[in-house]
């Protein structure tokens, strides 16, 4: 990844003019200190010509002007941030692992650090068993058919060696990394239809299943990594993938009342339970559930993708249940995806949106996948791309996600609050400050032009341009 920073040379005699404004450039941040006016900045643009390049800065100034204006307004504070990143699937895990040791830690320094080279990936999903971006289906109790273990006395997290491996490297990088799990399905022998797609979890292994969990969380806790929360199901109203399971809204609600919550309750378990994880057309599938007290008791919260619906699902939510955490925890970019439609649609309501209405998290999809789109399921995602593509085992090209995450997580670490921020027409925007106090923009050009504008903040204001569909994130 390569960086222009303005202060790589002195520009001695070189004045910026924007709108009658003249803007001075300044010399060495090394040598010269930042006395709070000067707005460094990185831009991504949607024809794929910058990415990620930090632009020269630009510095607040009092001259009026009439352009539009974005303000930034800090005594207005919302939900605290956990964190930016992507679900690390065991076919991620897979294709990383195809690298040189030399390319593959530097992979994973760039993704996990916290240098200047590195977007510091705060948070991360993973599949509790198989997902479909695993090369092949498996729980942690799998049985020949017929047969049942209602001890789980068969439970192994064997089949995750290498996830697990590549976890305890992730954190030794960061060891701050936080992590939400999800299953895509419960071992076969526990459902309906005895499959791994579809089917419905019976009510007799309720109790079981909840014991899964506790296994599972155990069980990665040896290993040295802790769940922060868990969702009883990926998509579960999507029971056509591989693997999957159907869980309407009631049936959630009693399994967390009845079994999970209780259960995890016994065992002092405190992963955080957050519920439905799926689309944003269905926020009532999380109203019914935190409307009944059993089951609220024991919840944390709720998680939203976007592959229907709208983002200000989030906000209904909220508005109903203000006291209950927002996660938002998946959304795929595609091989038949575009980098200028991918990189303007999910900034403005993955990033944006999403964080606009109150959730703590953004992730996108998979971490990594090779130059066939795989590995998959049979009958699993044949389409989805991933952050990195690895091609062999000296070279991986970053792809649209990777700069979607890398605007925020980059400069948004875990702990940022989200401060008031106003919109134009073409612009989007979403701020933060940061524990360090810094403050943080990030604004989405949804213009094909250039939008001139204002950054307005404590009564400065400074005049900015940004590329049309383009991404800049600003730091001051």
């Amino acid at each position: 990844m390569k960086f222009h920073n303005l202060y790589s040379f002195f520009l001695q005699s070189t004045t910026l003019l924007f709108s009658g404004v003249v803007l001075l450039p300044l010399s060495s941040c090394n040598s010269v200190p930042n006395t709070g006016n000067e707005v460094q900045y990185w831009l991504t643009k949607g024809d794929e010509s910058v990415k990620l390049q930090q632009q020269n800065s630009i510095i607040f100034v009092n001259t009026p002007n009439n352009l539009q204006t974005i303000e930034i307004d800090d005594s207005q504070k919302f939900q605290y941030i956990d964190g930016f990143g992507y679900t690390l699937t065991g076919g991620s895990v897979e294709v990383i692992n195809r690298l040189s040791p030399s390319k593959r830690k530097a992979l994973l320094n760039e993704l996990f650090g916290n240098d200047k080279n590195s977007i510091s990936v705060s948070y991360l999903r993973l599949s509790v068993g198989a997902s479909d971006l695993d090369s092949e289906v498996f729980s942690y109790n799998d049985l020949p058919e017929g047969q049942t273990d209602p001890s789980l006395s068969k439970f192994s997290l064997a089949r995750d060696k290498d996830l697990i491996a590549m976890l305890k490297e992730i954190l030794a990088i960061n060891p701050k990394i936080k992590i939400i799990a999800a299953p895509w399905s419960p071992p076969t022998w526990m459902k309906d239809n005895g499959k791994s797609k579809g089917g419905s979890l019976k009510p007799e292994f309720y109790d079981v299943y909840s014991k899964y969990f506790v296994k599972y969380i155990q069980g990665m806790q040896k290993e040295g990594i802790i769940i922060d929360a868990i969702t009883p199901q990926n998509e579960p109203l999507h029971p056509g993938n591989n693997p999957s399971l159907l869980m309407p809204s009631d049936q959630q609600r009693d399994f967390i009342k009845k079994s999970l919550g209780p259960i995890f309750k016994a065992n002092n378990i405190k992963t955080k339970i957050v519920v439905y994880d799926h689309n944003c057309n269905k926020p009532e599938y999380v109203t019914n559930i935190l409307s009944d007290p059993e089951a609220a008791q024991y919840i944390d919260g709720s998680a939203f993708h976007l592959y229907e619906g709208d983002i200000s699902a989030l906000s209904t939510v909220h508005n109903a249940f203000p006291n209950n955490n927002l996660y938002f925890t998946e959304q795929w970019t595609g091989a038949k995806g575009t980098f200028n439609e991918d990189l303007n649609w999910h900034t403005k309501n993955v990033i944006i949106g999403s964080m606009r209405n109150w959730s703590k998290i953004a992730l996108e999809w998979n971490v990594a996948n090779d130059t066939e789109f795989k590995p998959h399921t049979d009958g699993g995602c044949t389409e989805c791309k991933g952050a990195i593509t690895v091609s062999d085992s000296e070279n991986f090209t970053r792809n649209v996600s990777y700069y979607i995450i890398a605007h925020a997580s980059k400069f948004v670490p875990a702990n940022s609050q989200r401060i008031a921020s106003t919109e134009t027409e073409n612009l989007s925007s979403v701020a933060f400050k940061t524990p360090s106090g810094k403050t943080v923009l990030i604004v989405q050009n949804n213009n094909k032009n250039s939008e001139n504008f204002n950054i307005k903040y404590n009564q400065k204001t400074a005049p900015v341009t940004i590329s049309g569909n383009s991404v800049a994130t600003y730091i001051f």
